[in-house]
């Protein structure tokens, strides 16, 4: 396919290693734009009995779908960048600097932020999935700081942040440094990656999703992208910006017909335990802290998994197919509905008459990665085991939504498939610890 010209002048890609720089930050903003995503459908409200009219609650339910729909195209699109990653020679990257980001980690423009579902934070979508020649400025909150952000020459070795003004410029970026090392250097000598490493089709399910072996297969991969985020050029009413801009005509629709209208639950985006360079408000209702717990342990369990998946070496076939399965079910099973159950629980007397959402806060900065199979799943198996533990007990707490009861036992089903999956690894020396995580935890 040939792509309209770009308005912006692409960033300066001489080498392997400013490629890799570029495809892991493309990896982390799918990432971050997804969790912003999940968020807002997370804190949207579910029946009449929250204050909609019948009306109102499709209405909202058909936002729902639409924002799930489009995080899930943001996970298909992190998973096409690591596939990208790994065509060179580079690691998968399923980490991302903690949320939020306002312009430190990114170029001025590129801001990120939980915020529940509503006017501010459609507005803030549709500015980051802007196709390029559209003027538009980000949502209130979310001003653009003065920082200039250093060019790079043909001179320089050492690859660091370079404005772009959209993530389609973004990747048009990449793919020019694609096609200029592939001209310099030839197509061998970069797609040095094994081909079997990368996801497939059938690994998620996702016919969109494509291998990339050589310079054609990477620009099918990188066309797929942007036309889902911003469209082709003057084509954008199926891509996200579309989708999005299809919901706030209709949101702005029924809030003028009714002004107290609200589409989401009182959300506040509150930490448990922030990152040690970022001031933001806690949670301090103590049950409400640890449901917080469990979602973000789940989803660092969930990282861990996918990161396992793209950097796996001894699995067999099998077992590589589960730790897709397992990151799907983690997802549906236990993230989304405890990402769902935050959202109706108490933000705490800090926050009177707010309720908390998800914060997907990271552990590890590391990247998830755990590069040797044995340890791996004997750690993730455990980590699962502990998380169900944590649940049950959490229950016991007066109350707290009967819930996390199915919740914790959808953990305790996850841990044991993953059982089933392990018996050629060598575990002997475990043997006695895994036999007492493989019990049904006293709750």
């Amino acid at each position: 396919m040939t792509r309209a010209r770009s308005h912006e002048p692409p960033i300066v890609i001489e080498h392997r290693d400013a490629l890799i720089f570029l495809l892991n930050e493309a990896a982390e903003l799918e990432h971050a734009i997804m969790c912003q995503y999940l968020f807002a459908a997370f804190t949207m409200k579910k029946s009449v009995e929250e204050g909609l009219t019948e009306r109102q609650l499709k209405q909202v339910l058909r936002w729902h779908k639409v924002v799930l729909s489009v995080a899930t195209e943001e996970m298909l699109h992190m998973a096409q960048v690591n596939n990208l990653l790994l065509a060179i020679g580079a690691a998968p990257r399923v980490g991302r600097p903690n949320l939020p980001h306002r312009g430190r980690r990114y170029p001025p423009a590129v801001q990120l932020a939980l915020v529940p579902f509503g006017e501010q934070a459609v507005r803030h979508f549709l500015f980051l999935e802007r196709p390029e020649g559209i003027t538009l400025r980000d949502a209130d909150g979310f001003e653009i700081p003065d920082e200039a952000v250093p060019l790079t020459t043909d001179q320089d070795i050492a690859p660091h942040v370079q404005d772009f003004a959209t993530v389609g410029h973004l990747y048009r970026s990449i793919e020019a440094g694609i096609r200029h090392l592939c001209a310099r250097h030839g197509e061998e000598w970069l797609f040095i990656g094994p081909h079997s490493a990368q996801a497939s089709p059938e690994s998620f399910r996702w016919p969109d999703l494509i291998r990339v072996t050589d310079l054609d297969s990477a620009m099918k991969a990188i066309d797929i992208i942007v036309e889902q985020g911003e469209g082709p050029r003057g084509h954008w009413r199926d891509a996200h910006y579309g989708r999005f801009l299809e919901v706030l005509g209709e949101l702005l629709t029924m809030k003028q017909a009714d002004p107290m209208f609200q589409p989401a639950r009182p959300v506040v985006p509150l930490f448990v335990r922030p990152p040690a360079d970022t001031d933001g408000p806690l949670v301090s209702d103590p049950t409400t802290a640890r449901v917080l717990d469990a979602f973000n342990v789940t989803y660092e369990i969930l990282l861990h998994s996918l990161a396992r998946f793209f950097g796996h070496v001894e699995e067999t076939p099998d077992q590589v197919a589960f730790l897709t399965d397992l990151a799907v079910l983690l997802m549906t099973t236990v993230l989304k509905p405890l990402g769902e159950l935050a959202t109706r629980l108490p933000a705490g007397p800090d926050h009177p008459g707010m309720t908390a959402g998800p914060s997907f806060e990271l552990f590890h900065t590391s990247g998830y990665l755990l590069p040797h199979a044995r340890p791996a799943w004997v750690l993730m198996h455990e980590r699962l085991v502990e998380l169900s533990t944590f649940m049950k007990a959490t229950v016991n707490k007066a109350g707290l939504p009967e819930d996390l009861v199915e919740i914790a036992r959808n953990v305790d089903r996850l841990a044991a498939m993953m059982t089933d999956h392990m018996e050629d690894l060598d575990l002997r020396k475990v043997a006695a610890p895994l036999a007492w995580l493989g019990r049904s935890p006293a709750g």
